[in-house]
């Protein structure tokens, strides 16, 4: 499915934001972006540290991104069905601001929807909590720290589907 989707302010920066299905090649791009994210520096950076998306991935579950009218990436995120999570969301730092998230949660929504869901897990990062509850997710608990790898609890919310 490809969508594309402008707002009243013209888009970003002016153009259209096209919304598709990623490919096993989009693989590096979405690991890099997820690797130059600043919302993990600092004590989040273990969190990331290593972390690709591989063509595998990308094969198996819902990953959808976000691109301006040059190509560029603005962001993507990666839907699992069963059982049903938000596994990966990221914007890309320049295009923070714009209304991608919120693009890339109407458009999971829709996805959802068409795949039956009611409802779609996330845990959070946690600076990204007010964001989802922005777009509708309340907050259902808290996923307790694993050490090594997430030194944190993160909320835990769920997104409807219908809003």
């Amino acid at each position: 499915m490809t969508s594309h989707v402008t707002d009243a302010g013209g888009g970003v920066r002016g153009e259209a934001v096209l919304i598709r299905r990623a490919t096993a090649r989009d693989a590096r791009r979405l690991t890099r972006l997820i690797q130059r994210s600043s919302a993990y520096e600092g004590p989040y950076a273990s969190m990331i540290a290593g972390y690709r998306v591989g063509p595998d991935y990308i094969e198996t579950h819902q990953v959808f991104l976000a691109a301006d009218a040059e190509g560029r990436l603005l962001g993507f995120y990666a839907l699992v069905l069963v059982p049903a999570e938000l596994d990966l969301m990221f914007v890309a730092d320049h295009a923070q601001g714009l209304g991608i998230g919120r693009r890339l949660i109407e458009h999971m929504r829709s996805q959802a929807r068409g795949a039956g869901l009611d409802s779609v897990r996330v845990v959070s990062h946690p600076p990204a909590e007010g964001f989802y509850r922005s777009v509708g997710a309340r907050r259902t608990g808290t996923e307790m720290a694993h050490p090594p790898a997430v030194m944190w609890d993160r909320p835990e919310l769920v997104i409807p589907v219908v809003v």
